[in-house]
């Protein structure tokens, strides 16, 4: 879906010319003869689609700084710039202080309205990463910013808001790019620990002479080379939610002693004379069949029964093919604004393409297939030819 701006003014003149412009530029376009329909469009069932409006200053039934106080009230982030015949520094001035983003002398040229435009829509895309790597390091995301609708994602969602409700161990199963961390993060931020640390540690990632230091933690001399002491990763979550990602590659003796810390609330650091009282929410992750591996003796049975309390399984992105379209406009955006490019949307071929491919990487993969798409395209939309 292309970028749609709403062109507010009551000069039909002026609306066919500024739609034949933002139309070039392979935007859609919505138009409003006055300010009370302009606010009505906005406040009805299209209201969503509308990215960016143009509002003329000067109109009979309601000015442009009335649009623009009544607009602040009800929609504050969405960008406007404002064109109007007095070019004066008072004008600017006044309608900047009212919430314009940008502001435009008629006649402006096509190529200037296109510029401001971008501009706009480029500082509204990254301000809106902002908010969103804001809350992911406040410990603060939440169902609401995951990008999915298919019914597949709000079952998940369901059961994520359930499982926030209360302490309830979690195991989130699923391939590997397929969010669910993403899944962890939103429970934690959807509980009462919302704003607490969430710690991450990768089971598999972590060299196996360590394992122990890093999960435990460790006491100064307690082995050679300790010269510091170390904190357990279940100290550092104290109070939020330890996210144990890859549980399956954690090595038997070691989820004996993970076990324990989960029945007791407590670790034992390497060294120490005595247990230490941890409040920790676990939440782990896998994208191996757990299940089987306990039949087989390479996964613990009684910590699989103790972690496997309340499972949630992410589906694929094969699997709910509706929500890569989303998706995938959501990083044409981001790489967008990122590396400085035109680019605004997708092709309906291109799109038909991303949908029917299999995806193994899931999200991830889709996610680093658009930025390589959107770095070599010179066009407005990503076309077939832009996909390897």
């Amino acid at each position: 879906m292309a970028q749609t701006i709403l062109v507010v003014d009551d000069d039909p003149v002026q609306r066919r010319l500024l739609e034949a412009a933002i139309t070039r530029s392979g935007m859609q376009v919505v138009t409003a003869p006055g300010g009370q329909p302009a606010l009505d469009l906005i406040g009805g069932p299209r209201g969503d689609q509308i990215t960016l409006m143009m509002l003329d200053l000067v109109m009979p039934d309601m000015g442009g700084l009335e649009v623009l106080a009544k607009l602040r009230l009800s929609n504050p982030d969405l960008p406007v710039i404002v064109l109007t015949a007095k070019g004066g520094i008072d004008s600017a001035v006044e309608a900047m202080r009212a919430g314009a983003n940008d502001f435009l002398v008629k006649p402006a040229s096509p190529e200037r309205i296109a510029v401001s435009i971008q501009n706009q829509l480029k500082i509204g895309t990254l301000s809106g990463e902002v908010k969103q790597l804001k809350k992911k390091a406040g410990n603060k995301l939440t169902f609401d910013d995951i990008i999915a609708s298919s019914p597949e994602m709000e079952q998940v969602f369901r059961l994520g808001t359930r499982a926030a409700q209360s302490d309830i161990p979690v195991l989130i199963e699923g391939e590997s790019g397929a969010g669910k961390e993403l899944i962890a993060r939103a429970i934690q931020g959807t509980s009462g620990r919302s704003g607490k640390p969430f710690v991450t540690v990768n089971c598999g990632a972590i060299p196996e002479n360590l394992i122990e230091s890093i999960l435990f933690g460790h006491e100064k001399g307690s082995f050679t080379g300790a010269s510091d002491k170390h904190l357990a990763k279940f100290q550092e979550a104290d109070g939020g939610t330890l996210f144990l990602d890859e549980i399956g590659e954690l090595r038997l003796d070691m989820q004996v002693k993970l076990l324990r810390a989960l029945q007791e609330g407590e670790v034992d650091p390497v060294g120490s004379k005595r247990p230490l009282k941890v409040d920790v929410r676990i939440v782990a992750a896998t994208n191996r069949d757990l299940g089987q591996m306990a039949k087989e003796n390479t996964f613990r049975e009684d910590l699989y029964y103790r972690l496997n309390v309340f499972p949630i399984m992410v589906p694929s992105l094969r699997n709910r093919t509706s929500d890569i379209a989303p998706l995938a406009r959501h990083f044409i955006e981001r790489f967008a604004a990122e590396e400085n490019k035109p680019v605004s949307s997708l092709t309906p071929q291109a799109s038909q393409l991303l949908e029917t491919f299999n995806w193994p990487g899931n999200v991830r993969q889709l996610e680093n297939t658009i930025f390589r798409a959107v770095v070599l395209c010179d066009g407005a939309l990503l076309d077939v030819c832009d996909f390897p």
